[in-house]
């Protein structure tokens, strides 16, 4: 008796398996995230959140089978954006707000912001530093108590004191930050290696360090140096040892310099990179997020009286319209380039925008989406489950109306997002 019923749960176990509904998603026309070429009339055949097939013509369902259909639109892999932070967003006085909000005021405009950028077709981000909000909103994200992006995030910078990332810059001497605000400031090898291994602590995905000094923080220079390369490897090693990639702020030559020759994967925004630190990258394979929207948004704010700290203004005004020039010299010498805008610093939802300045600077439609999509996955080390629409790949896939290889600003224009087999956004 009991073998007999054991044989009918396991029929029942079949019978249900053989019944699981399949959604069919119509391409009119497909960007796979591996050819060079887009192609027409394919469906994508997805099951629970992976895609089991991808088929030429338009499959006809059969049995329970759903479509979605795309016929009309340009269909491709989920977006990364490599740059962004979701605690927070430019504004008009804005430094202020780091005083004013505590850890929930954060988290409920952090849950905004990640909404609006999956709603954008950016399905992955990696988060380059906010107070350690980011990492529970990550984590609220992966158990679906609130909506967002894939997120990997570095939780807190690794920065020297007063430098950029350094949260007590400004701060009155009578006032002073909880220890757990500091445990990113450090000087010296030990104290760099003891950062990365707090991060371990706390769970983050990756390392950020503040290589030079940066345009928003409360201190005089965007450029100098901030970090000894001593201090930089020995960062990128304990990073290596926990299974951490290590991405650099850098603006200045010097400090870009010293984070390539240590290891770092990326630079991020690298103003004035000159050819020395062009050849590094090259040799070294280092890749570049030049946050090309970044630079323009904070130097258009600048222009607007009192929209910027008085240390903050003059060098946004220097720095943020460089980036673009910078990004079309880096991108001409073959350094390799991954998509990211420092959403934040620009306004979130807005991310598409770098599509178009990179393609303006001369990069074609297709390499700029790649940069968004199987170069990130690449970086994360996630290539064999997103970046790209295969079979056996996570199904990360967005639409958009418009071809974007005949006009990149349709990037702006996404009508349909699906996430881990879910669909948050349709037609």
């Amino acid at each position: 008796m009991k073998k007999q019923l054991l044989t009918l749960a396991g029929l029942c176990l079949i019978s249900t398996a053989s019944l699981a509904q399949k959604t069919l998603v119509h391409c009119g026309t497909l960007i796979d995230g591996i050819q060079n070429e887009a192609q027409s009339q394919v469906t994508i055949v997805v099951e629970g959140k992976k895609i089991i097939a991808v088929q030429k013509g338009f499959t006809a369902p059969t049995g329970t089978d759903k479509v979605i259909n795309l016929k009309n639109q340009t269909v491709m892999p989920g977006l990364t954006d490599m740059h962004v932070h979701l605690e927070e967003e430019t504004s008009k006085g804005g430094a202020i707000k780091r005083y004013q909000q505590n850890d929930a005021d954060i988290a409920f405009d952090a849950a905004k912001y990640a909404k609006t950028t999956l709603m954008a077709g950016f399905t992955t981000v990696r988060d380059l530093g906010g107070s350690g909000v980011n990492l529970a909103l990550r984590n609220a994200i992966n158990r679906g108590t609130t909506i967002g992006p894939r997120v990997y995030t570095v939780g807190r910078i690794i920065a020297t004191t007063g430098g950029h990332g350094d949260p007590s810059n400004a701060l009155a001497d009578k006032l002073s930050l909880e220890p757990r605000y500091l445990t990113g400031v450090v000087n010296g090898v030990d104290e760099c290696r003891q950062a990365v291994r707090q991060r371990y602590k706390e769970g983050s995905d990756c390392i950020k360090i503040t290589a030079t000094g940066g345009v928003l923080s409360l201190a005089k220079s965007g450029k100098a140096p901030q970090f000894t390369e001593e201090e930089i490897r020995a960062i990128v090693e304990t990073a290596k040892d926990y299974g951490f990639h290590v991405a650099a702020h850098a603006h200045g030559a010097e400090g870009m310099k010293r984070a390539v020759k240590a290891g770092v994967t990326t630079i991020e925004h690298g103003t004035y990179m000159d050819d020395e630190v062009i050849e590094l990258m090259k040799k070294n394979g280092t890749y570049y997020v030049p946050t090309i929207i970044a630079g323009k948004t904070v130097g258009d704010s600048a222009k607007i009286p009192g929209y910027f700290h008085p240390l903050v203004a003059p060098k946004a005004l220097e720095i943020g319209p460089l980036i673009q020039a910078t990004f079309a010299k880096a991108y001409k010498a073959g350094v390799k380039i991954a998509f990211g805008t420092d959403s934040g610093v620009s306004i979130h939802g807005y991310n598409a925008y770098e599509f178009q300045y990179m393609v303006e600077a001369g990069m074609p439609a297709m390499e700029a989406i790649k940069a968004a999509t199987m170069t990130p996955a690449i970086i994360l080390g996630t290539q064999k489950e997103t970046g790209s629409i295969e079979t056996g790949k996570i199904a990360d896939i967005i639409a958009t109306d418009g071809n974007p290889l005949q006009d990149i600003k349709v990037m702006r224009k996404v009508s349909f997002v699906m996430k881990d087999g879910v669909v948050y956004k349709s037609l």
